[in-house]
C-alpha cells in the first residue's frame, strides 16, 4: 500500500461494543497506527440486528437482548459528539466489558463518566428512537461482506472483509506485519476466505 508523503491511508472497522473479537481486532489496529501510515475510523454495527431473523441458540439470543443498550448509547455519543469521541467511548466501554468483565449497564455508566459525558445518555440504551440510524451504519459495514459473517468487518483499499479474527492483539512490528498481509489480500477482487478452527482462548491484555 503506497501513499504520498505524510498522507495516511484510511482504515475503517465496524464493531459492536459487546463483541470480544471486534475488540481484539480494534486493539490490533491501534497498534498498527503506531507502525504504519494508517488512520483508523470506528463505525458501529449491531449483533442484535445481524441475528434478529436468524435461528440461533436461546442462550445467544438472551445475550443479544442486552447488546442493544451499549451500541445504542455508542451511536448517541457519535451523533452528539462526533466520530473521535465514539472511538474514545468504544475504548472506554470495551475496556470495562472485555478486560474488567463489568456488567454491560455498569460499563456504560462507567464509560460515560470516564469521558465526562452526560450520565443521562444511558437512557437512550432502552430506546429504539435512533435504530434507523443504527441500522444504516450496520448495513454500511455489513452489506459489502454479506450476511454469513459477523464482526469485525474491516475496510481497506476500498475492499471490505470479515476479520481478521484474532485471539490476541499483536504489538509493534508484529502488528504491522499482520496488517501488511491483510492489506495485501484486499488487492485481489477474487479473494474471499481464509479460515481455520480456533483452538486458543482470547487474551485481553
Amino acid at each position: 500500500m503506497t501513499n504520498p508523503a505524510n498522507e495516511h491511508a484510511q482504515v475503517d472497522i465496524w464493531v459492536d461494543p459487546v463483541c470480544p473479537f471486534a475488540w481484539l481486532t480494534s486493539r490490533w489496529l491501534l497498534e498498527v497506527e503506531k507502525v504504519r501510515p494508517v488512520k483508523v475510523a470506528v463505525h458501529l454495527m449491531s449483533l442484535a440486528v445481524l441475528n434478529e431473523n436468524k435461528d440461533i441458540p436461546a442462550d445467544y439470543r438472551e445475550m443479544l437482548a442486552t447488546a442493544w443498550a451499549p451500541v445504542r448509547v455508542a451511536l448517541a455519543v457519535e451523533q452528539q459528539y462526533g466520530s473521535e469521541k465514539l472511538a474514545e467511548f468504544y475504548t472506554a466501554i470495551g475496556t470495562r466489558i472485555h478486560v474488567q468483565k463489568e456488567d454491560r449497564k455498569d460499563a456504560i455508566v462507567g464509560a460515560l463518566a470516564d469521558l465526562g459525558l452526560p450520565a443521562e445518555l444511558i437512557e437512550l440504551g432502552d430506546s429504539d428512537a435512533n435504530d434507523v440510524a443504527l441500522r444504516e451504519s450496520h448495513h454500511q459495514g455489513m452489506d459489502p461482506v454479506g450476511d454469513e459473517v459477523g464482526t469485525p468487518v474491516v475496510r481497506i483499499n476500498g475492499k471490505s472483509l470479515f476479520g481478521p479474527v484474532i485471539t490476541r492483539a499483536p504489538k509493534g512490528e508484529a502488528a504491522g506485519r499482520l496488517f501488511d498481509g491483510f492489506s495485501l489480500v484486499t488487492e485481489f477482487d477474487y479473494f474471499y476466505e481464509l479460515k481455520r478452527s480456533r483452538d486458543t482462548d482470547l487474551v485481553f491484555d
